[in-house]
């Protein structure tokens, strides 16, 4: 795949092979999702041609869409194998024209063969075979339960109905994924399925995000737009920095190099300009200065700048308090028998599935929902500041940018407002315009301003970072971490949480979980919780071999038991691999048999039903190699 183009990218050149794993960055509004759109032929290009090989398919997720589905979510699910359902339809017609055929020296019967063979490898590489099976297991991946396949699509959020959306776009499996702020409306334990899942995807694949850890544990390149130009680093995303800063720095030095030749050739025009000796000195330095192509630096780094926060409000030292608090949603109880305090100053996470209760939580905190069971109540003198996931379009769009911070900021803050308005990377043509025509990282911006403005000493934050670029998360995060009052945030952002909290609530399967630490030592307390069956029998051997045994000879055989359970996994992927060859070794032979038109085709009414029995095999053995080679190397990783 290649693309060329101009405007908002002047005279970009560049590839996407099969298997690559791209991030695309920059700053909100460089282009990124035009890009997006060009490469998937929603949009033309006003120049510039897009080369895609003949037969490749390219699969888009966009931010945002309003799905329109009238069925279930596993009927909607589906859907995604439309393509194959047509293409079984033609195989079924062209089978039976093959079976009432008898010429079979006439090139129509050759074209007809060969029709039938290409429509059969269509369906083959498309994945025929345990769709209802494939449909489920993307959809528990991306966070449905079993009990929500047969309700109805339009039940669910927008944000769930996105998540159906995504998962018949991977069900397509097209040759290129190009994914929008796919993490956008998911939550840590589905995003983490899904960096699985993109990982060992057989196409290739580019991502839009501002989630650095998402980036840097799928891609293995980043393309950077800025200024109209692209650069492509072969990278993740996390070096991509380290090397995006020092071309910065050397466009730097270079621009400085540059000024003072200049300097120089100026100096020297003007000492000579009037004497006769030196004429052809000066006219060749005249012509030199014309030649001089002025170098120019990409864009200025925003990494100095700071907000704070006003100084927190005095509160009591206990800011939250419940006791067996619940919550019900008609017959869906949320959560219930909750208990907590929560004392002035912590640094609390709210994470969890979605639908389990995050949000619900923070509004009740907010005073928002009341209609609650148990004991919730407030602190002595504590104020709140809440950004809820709406509260951008919230906003008043008539009013301008700095209208909108003016009407809210108070006392000595208000001679500060372009500063702030700076800070949350709005400059002075911005300022003026009306929020109505921003984007949605603007807008998010804007409120996150807005917001922060108001002296108050508990924030609640319920994804604060969505459609955040990266440059205004770290602002954000800055200012978080300097913030002297009681903060609660809900977020899915494993980087924007890192050392930004010291406490979490896991909300899960009705119930509240405290876990005391950072959301990596979580996620890893998590996963080792998910293996606790293996770890089960490792105890067992402990325990029976330390009542004999010295601390080295147990160490000797946790070792031995490692190397066991490791050569298991690896003979299971190597036995796998043996049966996928000797499959493709069979379907050779009968593709073999196909291509010639023999009477070993014409005579054997068996033949295509075992020809398409040994592709769906092949399929079924490709998936789960696919598993075991996860497997695998999930077991070498930890």
């Amino acid at each position: 795949m290649q693309f060329t183009g101009v405007n908002l990218f002047d005279n970009v050149t560049f590839n996407i092979n099969d298997r690559d794993r791209i991030g695309l960055v920059g700053k909100n509004g460089a282009g990124k999702s035009t890009l997006l759109k060009i490469l998937c032929r929603q949009q033309e290009p006003e120049t510039g041609t897009i080369v895609i090989a003949s037969g490749q398919t390219v699969g888009y997720l966009p931010q945002e869409m309003v799905p329109d589905s009238i069925g279930t979510v596993i009927e909607e699910t589906m859907t995604a194998f439309e393509q194959i359902d047509l293409l079984e339809r033609q195989q079924e017609k062209l089978s039976a024209e093959v079976a009432e055929r008898t010429d079979y020296e006439s090139s129509d019967y050759e074209r007809l063969l060969s029709r039938l063979n290409e429509v059969t490898e269509q369906i083959a590489m498309l994945g025929g075979g345990n769709r209802r099976e494939k449909a489920e297991k993307v959809l528990l991946g991306l966070g449905f339960r079993h009990s929500d396949f047969e309700r109805l699509v339009a039940e669910f959020s927008g944000g769930w109905q996105m998540r159906v959306e995504l998962a018949k776009l991977l069900l397509k499996r097209p040759d290129f994924l190009l994914l929008d702020e796919p993490t956008n409306h998911l939550d840590i334990e589905s995003i983490q399925w899904l960096e699985n899942y993109l990982t060992t995807y057989l196409g290739g694949v580019v991502l839009v995000s501002h989630d650095r850890t998402f980036l840097d544990n799928i891609t293995k390149r980043t393309i950077e737009i800025t200024a109209g130009k692209i650069y492509d680093y072969k990278v993740p995303y996390s070096e991509y920095v380290i090397q995006m800063q020092e071309r910065r720095a050397s466009q730097m030095a270079s621009l400085t190099n540059q000024q003072r030749q200049v300097a120089q050739i100026e100096a020297f025009i003007e000492r000579f300009r009037y004497k006769a000796t030196k004429s052809k000195q000066v006219q060749s330095r005249l012509k030199m200065l014309e030649r001089m192509e002025e170098i120019k630096v990409d864009e200025v780094s925003t990494e100095s700048i700071h907000f704070q926060f006003p100084p927190a409000p005095h509160s009591g030292k206990i800011v939250l308090e419940a006791v067996h608090l619940g919550k019900a949603y008609g017959d869906n109880q949320v959560f219930d028998n909750v208990d907590f305090l929560v004392t002035s100053g912590t640094k609390l996470a709210f994470v969890g599935r979605n639908g389990e209760g995050k949000s619900t939580l923070a509004k009740i905190i907010v005073g928002e929902l009341n209609d609650y069971t148990g004991l919730f109540k407030l602190g002595h003198q504590v104020q709140i500041g809440y950004y809820a996931q709406n509260q951008a379009a919230m906003l008043d769009g008539e009013k301008t940018v700095f209208q909108t911070i003016d009407d809210a900021a108070v006392g000595d803050i208000r001679p500060k407002i372009r500063n702030i308005l700076g800070s949350f990377l709005f400059d002075n043509d911005d300022i003026e315009k009306k929020v109505k025509v921003l984007s949605g990282g603007e807008k998010a911006r804007l409120a996150l301003a807005k917001l922060l403005l108001t002296p108050c000493n508990l924030l609640v934050l319920d994804e604060p970072t969505n459609h955040l670029d990266m440059d205004s998360k770290d602002i954000l995060k800055n200012a978080l971490l300097q913030y002297t009052g009681t903060l609660i945030v809900v977020s899915h952002d494993r980087d924007f949480l890192q050392g930004l909290t010291d406490e979490l609530f896991e909300f899960r399967d009705g119930a509240v979980h405290e876990f005391k630490g950072d959301i990596f030592e979580f996620l890893e307390y998590r996963r080792l919780e998910h293996l606790k069956d293996l770890d089960k029998v490792k105890k067992q051997a402990t325990v029976a071999a330390s009542q004999t045994i010295s601390q080295n000879k147990l160490n000797y055989q946790q070792s031995k038991e490692r190397e066991r359970e490791q050569r298991k996994l690896r003979g299971n992927v190597e036995r796998i691999e043996k049966e996928i060859s000797k499959l493709e070794e069979q379907i050779a032979a009968k593709e073999a048999l196909l291509a010639s038109g023999g009477s070993e085709v014409t005579n054997d009414p068996d033949f295509y039903a075992v020809y398409q029995q040994l592709k769906n095999s092949l399929e079924e053995r490709m998936s789960a190699w696919e598993e075991a080679t996860i497997a695998l190397e999930e077991f070498n990783n930890g």
